[in-house]
């Protein structure tokens, strides 16, 4: 066998334990082939019962749609806003150490938490409808992106910004100037790649409450409308693909 290929005592060692732990999580968590057999029967009835999709409630679809664009459209707008100066604040190669830890502080708590766990705690305090939604859009938006531009920032070149540090231009003047026109594409790609993602999460904090085409699904499975599920669902997917062609589309321009 050829010396590139070989393992280590420690490599496998490893790979032993690993397997171990598998081997007991999945006798642990019952999972077992019964079990699956059993969840491919039950589920092949569900699809089955999902059919023909019911079209006779459009109202309420198109409510859910319109609800779930702007939910997706609105938290990545306002989550944007806020990324930007929380971005700034993280820099280590702008901001001092402690307010350089204020803002990684504040990214991790909002990277912490999935969109549906953020719905269900604003559910709680604004109420149902589309607000938590957006509030929990933007919770994630922020984390997201204000991290990928921190450490966007931290990656540019300081000569310029030293250039205008040395000519005694303001803060603002060196973020304008000297950072912004620098990470201005990435946060672009940032920008449009989270729109995507929004409009993916938007369809789930509908289901804990918190407005969107998500809730329609819900009331939906409650009610035992197996029929219009599929329609939901169909729709979903198409909205996630029409959103992937513009949000594609939108990228091939702006490299153009």
């Amino acid at each position: 066998m050829n010396a590139a290929f070989r393992w280590s005592g420690l490599e496998k060692a490893v790979l032993a334990a690993t397997l171990a732990y598998v081997a007991w999580s999945l006798a642990s968590l019952d999972v077992s082939a019964e079990r699956l057999a059993a969840g491919w029967e039950q589920g092949a009835r569900f699809i089955g019962r999902m059919f023909p999709p019911e079209l006779n409630k459009m109202d309420e679809l198109w409510q859910g749609i319109k609800e779930t664009l702007q939910i997706a459209v609105l938290a990545t707008v306002v989550g944007l806003l806020l990324s930007l100066p929380v971005g700034l604040l993280a820099a280590s190669n702008l901001s001092p150490k402690p307010l350089r830890l204020a803002g990684r502080t504040l990214i991790a708590a909002c990277r912490a938490l999935h969109p549906v766990i953020s719905a269900i705690l604003f559910v709680k305090a604004v109420g149902f409808g589309p607000l938590a939604g957006i509030l929990a859009l933007v919770v994630a938006t922020v984390g997201f992106v204000g991290k990928l531009f921190a450490d966007a920032i931290e990656e540019i070149s300081p000569k310029p910004i030293e250039a205008m540090r040395a000519t005694g231009a303001s803060f603002m003047g060196v973020v304008l100037f000297g950072v912004l026109p620098q990470v201005a594409p990435r946060f672009v790609g940032f920008a449009t790649y989270q729109l995507d993602s929004n409009l993916r999460n938007s369809t789930m904090v509908g289901i804990v409450g918190a407005g969107g085409i998500g809730g329609a699904l819900f009331a939906a499975f409650l009610r035992y409308e197996y029929s219009f599920v599929a329609t939901i669902l169909a729709t979903v997917i198409a909205i996630i693909v029409v959103g992937e062609v513009v949000v594609n589309a939108a990228r091939k321009a702006m490299d153009v």
